[in-house]
């Protein structure tokens, strides 16, 4: 496990000026961490929110701090914004070392959470959490699994993350089939009516936080009706009934990963593979 006792953690998040719960998966991991008693000291940080990344490091004196970001993918935030407003980095700069000493400080930049190998289980686990128990559920190799992003052309990681999910659950052989489905990007959401090879489809979003694209984009991005989506969300209730049925198939539509209970324990593992570099 590692001694921890004498660090602080930092966990990083994107946060929102409009989306209350873009924030959520963040606190909710580090007041979970801060129970476990593992640290000395947690702290939240945002690029949207305050505290914000350049000032979250002031005031900790922990002689060693690691920082953890709750993002999806290596990418733009992962490898420029965060170092440079930490200043691991200069502008621009996306090679550097990932331990630094500054100010007295040992300060371990770790990787961010959605490219773990124990995503896997917490995009399994969403699916088992979608289609739920009883007489209605789908067998597995009766089901085609879709992991949905935003994607991005200005950033390919942001679909490898994806991509590289998709591939290592097909090897499971869980599922008649797995497939990518994206936002911006093809294949597009209301691509998975002809790319499921069965009339079951199962539809995780790839995402940390719940919010504005997927409790309503994607779900209208689906088939559901926009006006009857808003109302819903407005009023707080759920956007998706599982299972919906569309085109001749019946959906299951599941929360974000962000908020799986099991990123905590991602988060530790971020922190030992980290500290295993200075051993």
């Amino acid at each position: 496990m590692g001694d921890f006792s004498d660090a602080a953690l930092v966990l990083l998040g994107h946060g929102s000026t409009v989306n209350a719960d873009s924030a959520a998966p963040t606190h909710q991991h580090a007041e979970e961490l801060r129970r476990r008693g593992v640290f000395a000291k947690v702290l939240t940080g945002f690029w949207k929110e305050h505290p914000a990344f350049s000032g979250v490091l002031r005031g900790v004196y922990s002689p060693r701090v690691f920082v953890v970001p709750l993002f999806i993918s290596e990418g733009y935030f992962t490898e420029e914004v965060i170092p440079r407003e930490l200043g691991l980095a200069e502008r621009g700069q996306t090679l550097f070392p990932k331990v630094q000493d500054r100010n007295g400080r040992q300060i371990h930049y770790c990787g961010p959470v959605g490219t773990h190998a124990r995503m896997t289980e917490v995009i399994l686990a969403r699916a088992q959490e979608a289609v739920g128990s009883g007489p209605e559920v789908p067998s597995l190799s009766e089901s085609s699994l879709f992991i949905a992003g935003h994607g991005t052309s200005n950033n390919e990681n942001s679909r490898r993350a994806i991509e590289d999910q998709v591939l290592l659950i097909r090897k499971r052989g869980l599922y008649r089939d797995v497939h990518p489905i994206f936002m911006e990007e093809d294949p597009r959401i209301a691509d998975a009516y002809t790319l499921g090879e069965t009339d079951n489809l199962i539809v995780v979003p790839f995402f940390i936080s719940d919010g504005l694209h997927s409790y309503e984009d994607i779900p209208v991005m689906l088939g559901a009706s926009a006006e009857i989506v808003q109302e819903r969300f407005r009023r707080g209730e759920p956007t998706w009934t599982n299972p919906t049925t569309i085109h001749g198939k019946r959906v299951w539509y599941g929360r974000s990963i962000g908020t799986a209970p099991m990123l905590a324990d991602v988060v530790m593992d971020r922190v030992r593979e980290s500290a295993a570099t200075v051993l």
